[in-house]
C-alpha cells in the first residue's frame, strides 16, 4: 500500500501563520516605532494562531 503524497494544501493551516510570523519580524526589525510596534503584534498573532492550529 503506497503512503499518500503531500502536497502544499494539506501543509495550508501551518504556512499561513508562518507567513503572518515573518511579515511581522521584517516590520519589527525596521527601525521606525510604529511598524516595530506592529510587527510584534503581528509576530504574537502568528505564534498564537500557529499554536492554535497545532493543537485542532
Amino acid at each position: 500500500m503506497a503512503l499518500p503524497t503531500p502536497t502544499l494544501s494539506n501543509y495550508w493551516n501551518e504556512i499561513e501563520p508562518t507567513i503572518v510570523i515573518l511579515v511581522g519580524f521584517v516590520l519589527f526589525v525596521f527601525p521606525e516605532p510604529a511598524t516595530s510596534a506592529l510587527g510584534a503584534g503581528l509576530m504574537l498573532f502568528g505564534i498564537s494562531w500557529w499554536f492554535y492550529e497545532w493543537g485542532r
